[in-house]
């Protein structure tokens, strides 16, 4: 059989085909080993995810006011399941006015100006609407205590957590980049185009970048853009944390479970592999959670193996 051997296009961040080979043939049935025992693979069923991530949010708000302290969380894109958090605390009447909702990206325009709270697109705008306004008012926490980063605080993100009383918990997972949040392999505000060190890059915290093509293309497919493809819909930049605040961070929980609109189809099942055993380097930023003591949860459609079928087109 003939071979026909290439190297990654230009365009790719992370271009090293001994390690994508060997990422790439990692079996289901070895993807939760790690040489790293504080970083926990734990491979789920896709309907389980959820609420395992519902319960650990859920337990942690509890335990922090029972024990007087406040709870400071770093969250992803909030989507509608953030609803069934809300319905649990107004169902148990659990006062959330100790509570921090820090977000890990907003998006930006073309000249790092973040989106505002009310852009109905916009991260901020979505966690105000799926997880704040529907706690019941006497057990929300006040709206100063729900934050997101933008062009006026992205210099001392870190220090408004901090101020919180720390990050007690970071909600993260890789993109198609294999970015952390929106910190991308190839934005020049990390690095990208340069030969960044990985002690240079770690120490990097919030900051207003620029955008992968591949994000661009990875986020005109949600929900709120149409789900069509629409590549002008999605903003150009934005603001993000960095490594720094990862780091910073007493607990983590790292999640792979993307899948098309339900479907086998993951454009994850590749970079999960990449992020949680290739290198650890600047060219796959969410790989940093390797080297920190992080719980990892996998879904069983991303774990799948990688292998060729012919039976499915575009």
């Amino acid at each position: 059989m003939s071979t026909f051997e290439f190297e990654p296009s230009p365009w790719v961040p992370f271009r090293d085909r001994q390690a994508i080979e060997r990422c790439r043939r990692i079996p289901r049935s070895h993807i939760a080993e790690h040489p790293n025992g504080d970083f926990r693979i734990r491979v789920v069923a896709d309907e389980a995810l959820m609420g395992l991530w519902l319960d650990d949010m859920f337990e942690r708000i509890r335990l922090a006011r029972e024990s007087g302290r406040p709870c400071v969380m770093l969250l992803p894109n909030p989507w509608p399941g953030y609803r069934e958090l809300a319905r649990r605390i107004n169902e148990s009447r659990l006062d959330c006015r100790h509570v921090w909702m820090f977000a890990m990206d907003e998006y930006a325009d073309q000249d790092g100006r973040a989106a505002p709270d009310d852009w109905p697109y916009g991260f901020l705008h979505a966690m105000l609407t799926f997880l704040w306004e529907p706690i019941d008012p006497a057990l929300r926490p006040p709206r100063r205590q729900v934050v997101a980063p933008s062009h006026g605080n992205v210099d001392h993100y870190l220090g408004l957590m901090e101020d919180a009383g720390g990050l007690d918990i970071s909600y993260t997972g890789p993109g198609w980049t294999g970015h952390l949040a929106f910190c991308e392999p190839d934005a020049p505000e990390f690095g990208g185009g340069r030969d960044v060190s990985l002690a240079e890059w770690r120490d990097m915290g919030a900051r207003v970048c620029t955008l992968s093509p591949f994000t661009i293309a990875q986020n005109s497919l949600h929900g709120c853009f149409g789900a069509s493809g629409d590549l002008a819909a999605v903003p150009p930049k934005a603001c993000t944390i960095g490594p720094r605040e990862i780091i910073a961070a007493r607990h983590r929980w790292e999640m792979a479970s993307i899948t098309v609109a339900g479907t086998g189809h993951s454009w994850q099942r590749m970079i999960a592999r990449l992020c949680y055993h290739g290198p650890v380097t600047p060219r796959l930023p969410s790989s940093l959670h390797q080297t920190l003591r992080t719980d990892c949860m996998i879904t069983e459609s991303v774990a799948a193996d990688i292998r060729s079928d012919w039976s499915v087109g575009y």
